[in-house]
């Protein structure tokens, strides 16, 4: 089986899963991308290319943000939610602002575009979309927008450079998902190791 594991502290944390599960050490070395171990085939991918790797089937189960499977819509099951890497996709904006609920129009910067539009949208307000990368906090204090759509995990960030959370949009953490193609012809395969997953977390 393979299964496709965002870079970072999620993928450690989710092999320490396996390690419970198989009692023995699970890790990638150095820089490399592929780890086969027990029988598993693990890739280390960009969190964002995760949903791909599993929709496409290169991967068959995989591990990614509640909020990256909304982003991209992407077309897989969902099969448990690990509650690790929790945070909370939020409206932000300059601390103490709050003119932009009386606008007809906002100008919102974000990298996360679709959950922008599809949640202002709900509520009726015609809004303009900036993407933006990186540092989208930047955004609102030189007025390139009204305000920001971003993850947010302690508030620090924003809290750092004069802005605050205005509205929670939802919560997120890291889900097991898997290809719908492999989940049938692998379904006891795939259930029984989620089965052991959600036990040696705890989930």
């Amino acid at each position: 089986m393979i299964i496709a594991l965002p870079k970072g502290r999620i993928a450690n944390e989710v092999l320490k899963i396996f390690e419970k599960i198989f009692n023995e050490k699970f890790e990638f070395e150095n820089r490399k991308l592929i780890l086969k171990k027990a029988g598993f085939t693990f890739l280390n991918v960009r969190n964002w290319d995760v949903a791909t790797y599993v929709e496409k089937q290169a991967a068959d189960i995989g591990v990614v943000g509640f909020d990256v499977i909304t982003e991209l819509n992407s077309n897989v099951l969902e099969l448990l939610d690990l509650g690790i890497g929790k945070c909370r996709v939020s409206v932000g904006g300059i601390k103490g602002d709050d003119s932009y609920k009386n606008k007809t129009e906002i100008v919102v910067a974000t990298k996360l575009k679709n959950i922008a539009k599809n949640y202002f949208s709900k509520k009726g307000i015609p809004t303009q979309v900036i993407k933006l990368n990186g540092s989208i906090e930047l955004a609102p204090l030189v007025g390139l927008c009204d305000v920001i759509v971003d993850i947010v995990e302690t508030g620090n960030t924003l809290r750092e450079n004069g802005l605050e959370e205005k509205e929670v949009i939802f919560h997120s953490s890291a889900r097991v998902i898997a290809n719908k193609n492999s989940f049938l012809t692998k379904k006891e395969e795939i259930l029984d190791l989620v089965e052991k997953i959600r036990k040696a977390n705890g989930s």
